[in-house]
């Protein structure tokens, strides 16, 4: 008995790209990231790429927007499950920075931030970029109910927690500190 392959319909392919690329760019960057590697992690041709998606820009966008979103819906989620615990903004606050804590186990996704931020020369992923985080600051203000203050620090700490993640945590006497006072902390 032979098997059946299934191919896949344009949409299914495009995530299948995103989600490769993802890889790729966290690895390497949107500058250093050629799309022939995209191509081949992904098993198609080059041309087939470009098809799909125009420029390599327009891949590397995607990915950026894919990663955004998944942590907006993350944090949509969680801060809806914690107010049928409490409303009180810091512990919504809290609820989803310990939840994001749990995405930065994703090291590509965190990666892929990272290099989000440092391609932001080029002005079309600059406007992606900030009306992402603009996304995601709206969506944390309406989730958390956390005035603007509150909101501020607990994004700062976010950064760090980016920083401490991509640089494998932080070490056992700074992480005593950190773990008394961040909002994030038991």
């Amino acid at each position: 008995m032979t098997a059946v392959q299934t191919r896949q319909s344009a949409d299914e392919r495009r995530e299948s790209v995103v989600g490769e690329a993802t890889k790729e760019f966290a690895a390497r960057g949107f500058a250093g990231t050629s799309t022939m590697a995209i191509a081949k992690r992904v098993g198609v041709s080059q041309p087939y790429l470009f098809q799909l998606f125009g420029t390599k820009k327009d891949i590397f966008i995607a990915a950026v927007r894919e990663c955004f979103g998944r942590v907006v819906t993350r944090f949509e989620s969680v801060a809806g499950e914690a107010r049928k615990e409490s409303t009180d903004p810091e512990y919504v606050l809290k609820q989803m920075g310990l939840a994001y804590c749990e995405l930065l186990a994703d090291r590509d996704m965190l990666r892929l931030q990272m290099q989000a931020y440092a391609a932001c020369d080029d002005p079309d992923i600059r406007d992606v970029v900030r009306a992402e985080w603009k996304t995601m600051y709206d969506s944390v203000v309406r989730a958390s109910g956390a005035d603007e203050d509150a909101i501020h620090h607990w994004l700062a700490e976010g950064m760090l927690m980016n920083v401490a993640a991509a640089v494998g945590g932080l070490n056992p006497e700074i992480d005593a500190k950190f773990a008394g006072g961040g909002i994030w902390s038991d």
